[in-house]
């Protein structure tokens, strides 16, 4: 299995520091998510039913004909390929790794693309993926150059398949509304934006035969009832998330100011995380992790993802650390 970020008890394993003494920033995952009530009892003894009123919600949220709730995007990405005869799939690189690796498991010929490699890539790809905002880059893209990929794909029974795990934020730029055209899926999450990554909650919005194909594959019940309630209730509360997308933005804009400010250059981010190339990440994030504060880190590119803080307390612990530390040793380093 693939690493991800989050793996707190891990962390504090190896590094020898308590779990309850790490500033976890690894996720990307916002640090002030939506607040959840107390459930009431039924969510706890009934089976999932597909008329509680989550899809609504969903349609309604995501401005989605036609959409099919996962137990998070995750279920998505690991049994799209399932839906497809061996197929030539390329994949933006760098990217959320799992998307690649669920192609290969499935047969496909994957392909790793940069950004600028993509319009080659069209013509002699059937499947293209994308993440949008891009993860761990935040690398964007236009909706006509979007739409423009998916009609030559869909001209050969092609897919384009986005994943929009972290579009939350900037809504506008979402394809989910387009989701209808054949071809394209678009995959969403409450995971990120929401912090309601524990749920396991998702959904892929496309047309309804492949919706179908896909909820046989799955099977019945992939969301359970709490998690049903909760999203719901998540995705109705408009005043909380408009409340949370203008304070994402700023909080985003403060840590690339933090970081610029240690000579810690982001190179690229999004209102969730800040990404930072360098040829010392792994040093950068061992001296961050001796202090009991995680990173993500990668190795190909070597760079650096930093989530936010959540309060007052952690922007201040990473300042400090960050002052304690020659970040001279890893500014000016970009790989």
């Amino acid at each position: 299995m693939l690493e991800h970020g989050g793996r707190l008890r891990e962390a504090a394993t190896r590094y020898d520091i308590p779990l309850a003494d790490w500033l976890d920033l690894s996720t990307g995952i916002n640090p002030e998510g939506w607040p959840t009530p107390l459930l009431p009892a039924s969510a706890w003894s009934r089976l999932p039913e597909e008329n509680d009123g989550l899809e609504q919600a969903a349609r309604e949220y995501y401005s989605a004909e036609h959409l099919l709730p996962v137990a998070g995007s995750q279920a998505a990405i690991q049994a799209l390929p399932q839906l497809r005869s061996p197929s030539r799939v390329s994949v933006l690189y760098p990217a959320y790794a799992e998307h690649s690796a669920a192609w290969r498991r499935a047969g496909h010929t994957v392909m790793a693309v940069t950004r600028e490699q993509l319009n080659e890539a069209v013509p002699q790809s059937d499947v293209l993926v994308l993440i949008h905002p891009n993860n761990p880059t935040g690398a964007s893209f236009k909706v006509e150059q979007l739409l423009d990929w998916q009609m030559q794909l869909a001209a050969r029974d092609g897919w384009l398949v986005v994943d929009e795990a972290f579009m939350d934020v900037t809504p506008e730029h979402s394809l989910c509304c387009n989701s209808s055209r054949p071809g394209l899926i678009i995959l969403r999450s409450l995971g990120k934006f929401f912090g309601l990554a524990g749920a396991r909650v998702g959904f892929v919005c496309a047309q309804p035969g492949l919706l179908a194909r896909l909820n046989n594959l799955l099977g019945p019940w992939t969301v359970n009832t709490p998690a049903r309630w909760v999203a719901t209730a998540a995705l109705k509360d408009r005043a909380w998330q408009n409340g949370a997308r203008q304070r994402l933005a700023h909080d985003s804009a403060c840590l690339h100011t933090l970081l610029m400010r240690h000579g810690l250059s982001p190179t690229g981010g999004s209102a969730l995380f800040q990404w930072i190339r360098t040829h010392q990440a792994e040093q950068l994030h061992e001296a961050l992790a001796g202090h009991g504060i995680l990173t993500r880190l990668f190795t190909n590119p070597p760079s650096l993802r930093f989530g936010l803080p959540g309060n007052k307390k952690d922007w201040r612990r990473l300042a400090a650390v960050l002052d304690g530390i020659d970040t001279t040793n890893f500014s000016g380093a970009n790989a």
